[in-house]
């Protein structure tokens, strides 16, 4: 297992949200929009996924994954790729629960603010209606790209 150093840590962590590509039945990837929940000491990645999927069965069928993120107007990324583990929502721990909904209220909160300010952005709060999370994806860091142009 790789760790990310701390910058690519704190990169990651200040996302909205991250790809997550998983590799479909017929050998294609699959990708999809999911938020980093935390990234232990370890390098370990957690991702609580709120349905359970394309990428569910992709992860149950091949543990194979990657993460990437970008930051455009810094013109700076990573990809992480590893091998995943499936957590079921029952066994989630009540601090990762409660990581979660501290991150949704940050979400929601950011998009009132913006609502005030007039900027656009969609005219109702999505993430308000959002289901519990199904189940979490752990995932082992093999190696970390650095997606940003050598200039």
């Amino acid at each position: 297992m790789k760790k990310p150093s701390e910058e690519i840590v704190r990169f990651l962590q200040n996302q909205g949200f991250v790809v997550v590509s998983t590799i479909d039945k017929k050998g294609y990837p699959h990708n999809s929009c999911k938020g980093i929940l935390e990234i232990d000491k370890e390098g370990r990645v957690y991702l609580l996924d709120l349905y359970r999927g394309n990428t569910y069965a992709n992860l149950k069928r091949d543990p194979r994954i990657s993460i990437t993120a970008v930051d455009e107007h810094k013109f700076k990324g990573y990809c992480l790729k590893g091998k995943a583990e499936i957590v079921a929502g029952e066994n989630l721990d009540s601090e990762m629960i409660k990581a979660w909904e501290t991150r949704l209220t940050a979400r929601i909160t950011q998009r009132l603010l913006k609502n005030l300010r007039e900027e656009k952005g969609h005219p109702r709060h999505p993430e308000a209606l959002l289901p519990k999370p199904e189940y979490m994806i752990v995932m082992k860091v093999d190696e970390v790209i650095n997606l940003a142009p050598s200039i």
